[in-house]
């Protein structure tokens, strides 16, 4: 039996952020409202590309994994925000990490993408098509954002993270995993005229993404608190053997009621949606990575990640660790300075949005 092991991990944190009570100068709302109804704190907004992004979150996990670009077959990028469509984003990212040969594919399935793109990788490894993979989730969901709509404004933040995969003999990476899709719901989060549907002759200004906060609520906790029963059947797992769960960080309120649904401790969780918003496929890729850094992700510990996204996709995974929670190397690749607060990144489509 062939397994796909997680031997690397990085993330890649734009510098510039957006706090709640600056983001009560540009809709009407306060720290007390979106905390309470989201958990979020604060958010991150991007300077560079969403291949950028992704390209220094690679080149953190190839290093960890103490390999070269050079060594990779797959190159695997989960987006809903991708830098260009023709040709895709992830044959940037495998030029700019040197996986020269390597395929390259981009994965949209929204914030459940990452989850999607490991369970392809994996069975990729597993059919003994390649050995090594990068899967990498990077997204700049704030280009997006209708920054005159309230609800929506306050929710979204940019930002990537990555794993290596590679063959082995050893039991862990992905041992279980469901993913699925109810499109008859797919209305209650989507971007409107956007793609080739879009009215050419109407330009393309700031996009406007819909959003029905209650349906999505309800929604994403059924699709991920039965994606994760589906996925514990199938490995013979009870939810006493998991050792840490990662939720999609969308909305703490959801994060808390899957919690509740699947009585898991509250020192199980891992929990940053309060730093970074919800940064869509990168929401599980960047929480994996800080539970490996700050010592909740233990060697040989159980993981349960799931997701729910715009399709309206979901899934759900068991991953098994290995032994090595410490990086082989560390790389020094960084996102070039940033000389403009959050605010001003965000100044030109706050404009737009409020001139529509």
């Amino acid at each position: 039996m062939v397994y796909a092991k997680i031997t690397g991990w990085g993330k890649c944190i734009p510098p510039a952020s957006i706090s709640n009570d600056e983001i009560s100068t540009i809709v009407d709302t306060n720290d007390e409202w979106i905390s309470t109804r989201t958990g979020i704190k604060s958010r991150r907004v991007s300077h560079v590309s969403t291949a950028e992004l992704a390209t220094v979150a690679s080149q953190h996990a190839l290093a960890c994994a103490g390999l070269a670009g050079k060594d990779i077959d797959l190159v695997l990028l989960a987006t809903c925000t991708p830098s260009t469509m023709v040709a895709n984003t992830a044959s940037l990212v495998q030029k700019n990490i040197g996986a020269i040969g390597a395929a390259a594919c981009d994965t949209n399935a929204a914030c459940s993408g990452f989850l999607y793109a490991l369970q392809n990788a994996t069975a990729q490894i597993q059919a003994g098509m390649i050995k090594r993979a990068v899967v990498v989730a990077a997204e700049r969901m704030t280009w997006y954002v209708n920054w005159a709509k309230r609800d929506s404004a306050v929710l979204f933040g940019d930002g990537a993270g990555a794993v290596v995969l590679e063959a082995s003999e050893e039991p862990t990476g992905l041992l279980g995993t469901k993913t699925g899709c109810d499109s008859t719901d797919r209305s209650i989060l989507h971007i409107p005229n956007y793609g080739t549907d879009m009215d050419r002759c109407a330009g393309t200004g700031p996009s406007d993404l819909s959003f029905e906060g209650r349906e999505i609520f309800k929604r994403a906790v059924k699709g991920m608190s039965e994606a994760c029963d589906d996925v514990l059947n199938q490995a013979q797992l009870s939810l006493e053997d998991i050792d840490v769960l990662i939720p999609h960080q969308a909305n703490l309120r959801i994060i808390q009621a899957i919690q509740n649904r699947l009585e898991i401790a509250d020192d199980k969780v891992m929990v940053n949606i309060d730093k970074y918003g919800n940064t869509s496929a990168a929401t599980i890729a960047i929480a994996l990575c800080e539970a490996v850094e700050n010592g909740m992700i233990k060697p040989h510990a159980n993981i349960m990640s799931a997701a729910f996204g715009a399709g309206l996709t979901w899934a759900a995974s068991y991953l098994k660790w290995g032994e090595r929670t410490t990086p082989i190397a560390k790389s020094d690749a960084r996102l070039p300075d940033c000389n403009k607060t959050g605010l001003e990144l965000v100044a030109p489509a706050v404009a737009a949005s409020k001139a529509q």
